[in-house]
C-alpha cells in the first residue's frame, strides 16, 4: 500500500496502545512516522518495529504537559502533513466522586485535555504549511455520549472533543482538517488494567471481560486512512467500535 507515501505523520501516544498500532498502520501505507511518548523504552521498540518494515522513522520522548517540551521538538521538525495525538491516560476508575483525589483529577486533565491544546498549539503552524493537514484528536466515548468508569476521564475526554469541534471551524480557512476520533472498548494497556480493577472489584471472570474488546489495530486503520488525501471530504468526529 502507498496511500501516504511522501507523507510525514506524527504520533503521539505512540509507545502503546492505538498510538503504536496507528504508527504501524500508517507505516505499512508508506508514511514517514515521528513517534512521541514520555515512555523512552516504548518509543525505541515502536522505531524498531517502524524500521523493521522499512518505515523512515524518528522518535521523541516528552511530556505533552510541558509546553517548552513541545515547542523544542516542533522546532526541529521542518515539516508534518498530519498529526495523530493518541497519548492520555485512564486514572480514578471506580472511584466515587465524593473520594475522588484532586490530585488523581489535576493529572488526568492536564495529560488529556492540556496536552491537547499543547500539542494542537505548536502543531499547527506546521500543519497550515503544509498546505492540506490533518489534525487527529484522540477523545472517547467516555464524556462524549456515554458514561466513564472515572469522572476525570470522562470529564477530559469531553473536553478533548470540544477542542477539536472548536478547531475544526477555526482551522477550516487554513486548509487543516480536523478530527476527533472516538474509540470504543479496545486492548489497550490503559483499558486492560482497568478491566482488571472491575474483575477484582465485582468478582467478574477477567476472560469474559476481555472478549468483548476490540484491537487496537482496526482503529489505526481507520486513522491511516482519515490522514490520506482519500479522507479529504470527511468532516466530524468518527466513533469506532
Amino acid at each position: 500500500m502507498s496511500r501516504l507515501a511522501d507523507k510525514t505523520i506524527l504520533i503521539t501516544g505512540a509507545a502503546s496502545g492505538i498510538g503504536r498500532a496507528t504508527a504501524l498502520c500508517c507505516a505499512r501505507e508508506g508514511a514517514a512516522v515521528i513517534a512521541v511518548d514520555i515512555d523512552p523504552k516504548g518509543i525505541a521498540g515502536c522505531i524498531a518495529e517502524l524500521e523493521a518494515i522499512g518505515c523512515s522513522a524518528r522518535g521523541y520522548d516528552l511530556d505533552v504537559t510541558h509546553d517548552d517540551q513541545i515547542k523544542a521538538m516542533f522546532a526541529k521538525i521542518p515539516h508534518i502533513d498530519s498529526v495523530i495525538h493518541a497519548a492520555g491516560i485512564l486514572e480514578g476508575a471506580l472511584d466515587p466522586i465524593e473520594s475522588f483525589e484532586e490530585v488523581t483529577w489535576d493529572r488526568v486533565l492536564d495529560i488529556n485535555l492540556k496536552g491537547s491544546f499543547l500539542i494542537s498549539k505548536h502543531a499547527v503552524p506546521l500543519l497550515e504549511s503544509s498546505g492540506n493537514g490533518v489534525l487527529i484528536l484522540v477523545s472517547s466515548g467516555a464524556g462524549v455520549k456515554g458514561g466513564s468508569s472515572s469522572i476525570a476521564y470522562g470529564s477530559s475526554k469531553g473536553g478533548v472533543h470540544g477542542l477539536s469541534l472548536v478547531l475544526a471551524s477555526q482551522l477550516a480557512d487554513r486548509n487543516i482538517r480536523v478530527h476527533a476520533i472516538c474509540p470504543g472498548a479496545l486492548a489497550t494497556p490503559l483499558k486492560l488494567r482497568t478491566v482488571q480493577k472491575q474483575a477484582d472489584a465485582r468478582g467478574q471472570d477477567l476472560d469474559t471481560l476481555t472478549a468483548r474488546l476490540g484491537d487496537p489495530e482496526g482503529v489505526g486503520k481507520i486513522m491511516a486512512f482519515l490522514v490520506s488525501d482519500d479522507a479529504d471530504y470527511l468532516r466530524g468526529d468518527i466513533f469506532t467500535r
